[in-house]
């Protein structure tokens, strides 16, 4: 089965934005915290989506939280950064 439908999770802050074409689409979901992820990735598996990546604002202990509240529905990817870019993140997410 090809991957038609993906979805994007990030912090910063709430918003939805579904795009895509007759044969892919993607839906991004904004939330405030990272807490709130586990209710939007649950709307994007009731929604179908395939696959879900979270971006680097999420810790690998609210990836596993997310991956178990889906009860493993789908794969769950997160963003990582490598250690010359943990300065900078932290200030992103401190502002």
């Amino acid at each position: 089965m090809a991957l038609t439908k993906f979805g994007f999770i990030v912090t910063g802050d709430n918003f939805v934005q579904p795009q895509g074409t007759e044969k892919f689409s993607m839906k991004v979901i904004g939330i405030s915290h990272p807490s709130e992820g586990i209710a939007a990735a649950q709307e994007l598996v009731a929604d179908g989506i395939q696959l879900i990546e979270l971006c680097g604002g999420f810790s690998p202990v609210w990836a596993g939280r997310i991956i178990e509240a889906i009860d493993y529905a789908v794969p769950v990817g997160v963003v990582a950064y490598g250690p010359e870019s943990i300065d900078k993140m932290h200030a992103l997410f401190l502002a």
